[in-house]
């Protein structure tokens, strides 16, 4: 559960600190106070997706910080794989929004996307405005009853969603195949030319003409480099004037100057050395110069074979590795064509064989839908004659489908509220107020199914008001003894039920403020007073206090 927030610089809140307790926590204020801001920073902190507009005007970042106390989850494994402390029961959630990124933190580790949305199912289920709209759209209601059948299906499901990704690859392979086979003779017939003049141009490396160059360069300058190191080797070993002759001698005076002064035998060793890699060096271009020949018929051979390699070049790519690469390409896409008469057949048995394996596994997964789905409208039937729907009937229609990613099975919540009226399709039937009770009494089920720590539930009372308050009010009540229940509302009935009554009010002084705390006593006896009579009279208070007793 959420134990306490963290907030700063974020809209309109300078800093908040704010304890939660377990059970229904209740957050009440005016129209426009800024309700929202509160959940909507526990939502962001979980990883919706966030604007640097959330930034306070004049602030360089916002900062979001939660106290989780984890009761329930085992994180142990999760943490492990991502690096993460494991502090026991109290994990620290944290997101900075700067204007050019964000970061999440858990107990201090920075964390990407993917684990936050492993983390946020296992702790926090956020019932807003826009999911009341996903939850009437039919392409949803199939992904609800899978969740609630996942005990089940879960493992039936992932390995029919594997098997389905295989076998569009397969479709995918396949037509790729057939439009290479279609192709015109004329076109192989291009191929082969391409592979064969790439083949025989026997390319060693793709810095071949790069050796080549320079091997040219060297034999064109064959003399000139005779005679620039053949005059360098005379100059340091060739007569008796030479740069190794003076050497020797200066080696002499130093030999006799360190017979008097030891301190000169270290240069008299660095000169040895220098001698013995003098004569190396000398010994080296002498060879060099007389390695050097005219080698007419090489530089021919070499000019010819650059000329090759050039227009290969020009051909296929600019380099020699651009070269090899397409040859590679086209040779695969030769052999592809050659081979995709028999490939098409073979792949063609292997879909049929991957389809009837599919069907099979989404009959069963269709069967297992079917046997939760009675179950599952049995309970919303239930939950729904407590919320004042007592006429109200409630199926789970399904309609066979040609395979695709959710198996054999079109699903639609259909619902009728009056007696005289049928079965109709939830979005064109339920009022304001009736599917508002239809997803708190889906939320009721799917929260104790799924052993969710936090259900936020923000407003989930529009349109509804007396005995269905009630009912709602008692309903949110019963669900917080297994779970921490958050919640915006409008309802004294609803309000008037919380373990802990946070109040907003915006205050417009030198600068917009939104100022959230914790009401008791008094001034939580005036709020709902406030909610019930929409100000605080004495009969507004006699009722707050019916309500709270």
């Amino acid at each position: 559960m959420l134990s306490k927030i963290f907030i700063k610089n974020y809209i309109l809140i300078d800093e908040l600190e704010l304890d939660f307790s377990d059970g229904l926590n209740i957050i009440t204020g005016e129209t426009g106070a800024g309700k929202s801001i509160l959940i909507n920073a526990i939502d962001i902190a979980f990883g919706a997706k966030v604007s640097k507009e959330v930034i306070k005007t004049g602030a360089d970042k916002a900062v979001i910080e939660l106290t989780i106390l984890n009761k329930k989850q085992d994180v142990s494994s999760l943490f492990e794989e991502y690096g993460i402390d494991n502090l026991g029961e109290e994990i620290i959630l944290s997101k900075e929004i700067t204007p050019t990124a964000s970061r999440s933190r858990v107990n201090g580790c920075l964390v990407n996307q993917e684990f936050m949305k492993i983390f946020r199912e296992m702790f926090l289920d956020v019932h807003s405005q826009h999911q009341t709209y996903s939850f009437l759209q039919p392409k949803y209601h199939i992904v609800l009853l899978d969740s609630y059948a996942k005990n089940t299906c879960g493992s039936l499901l992932e390995q029919y969603h594997d098997g389905f990704a295989e076998y569009k690859n397969m479709l995918a392979k396949l037509e790729n195949l057939k439009n290479s086979a279609d192709k015109t003779e004329e076109q192989i017939d291009f191929l082969k030319f391409q592979v064969n003049e790439i083949d025989e141009a026997q390319i060693q490396s793709p810095s071949e003409d790069e050796e080549l160059e320079n091997e040219l360069a060297v034999l064109e300058n064959v003399e000139k480099l005779k005679d620039l190191t053949g005059s360098s080797y005379w100059s340091i070993s060739g007569d008796d004037s030479s740069i190794l002759d003076g050497l020797i001698q200066i080696k002499s005076n130093l030999t006799k100057a360190a017979s008097m002064d030891s301190s000169l035998e270290e240069y008299e060793s660095e000169l040895i050395d220098l001698i013995e890699r003098t004569k190396i060096l000398g010994s080296s271009l002498r060879d060099y110069s007389s390695s050097l020949d005219n080698d007419e018929e090489r530089i021919n051979s070499i000019q010819e074979r650059l000329f090759l390699l050039e227009k290969l070049k020009r051909k296929y790519g600019g380099t020699l590795e651009k070269v090899i690469l397409q040859g590679d390409a086209l040779r695969k896409e030769l052999e592809g064509i050659e081979f995709s008469t028999q490939n098409i057949e073979d792949l063609e048995k292997e879909i049929i064989l991957k389809k009837e394996e599919l069907e099979a596994l989404a009959e069963e997964i269709s069967s297992e839908r079917k046997n939760y789905a009675r179950v599952l409208s049995s309970l919303i039937v239930e939950k729904l004659e407590k919320l004042e729907l007592p006429k109200v009937r409630f199926e789970i229609d399904f309609q066979r489908t040609e395979l695709s990613s959710n198996g054999i099975d079109k699903v639609e919540f259909l619902i009728s509220t009056n007696i005289s009226e049928g079965l109709k399709p939830l979005a064109k039937v339920a009022s304001g107020g009736e599917i508002s009770r239809v997803m708190l009494a889906i939320k009721t089920i799917f929260a104790q199914s799924d052993n969710i720590d936090t259900v936020i539930f923000d407003e989930i009372d529009t349109g509804i008001s007396g005995k269905t308050s009630q009912a709602v009010a008692d309903e949110v009540k019963e669900l917080s003894k297994y779970m921490q229940i958050i919640m915006i509302t409008h309802q004294a009935i609803i309000a008037s039920k919380s373990d802990k009554h946070i109040y907003v009010k915006k205050t417009q002084d030198s600068a917009t403020s939104v100022n959230i705390s914790e009401l008791s006593g008094e001034a939580k006896l005036k709020a709902i007073a406030e909610l019930a009579g929409g100000e605080v009279t004495q009969q507004s208070l006699e009722f707050a206090k019916t309500l709270i007793s």
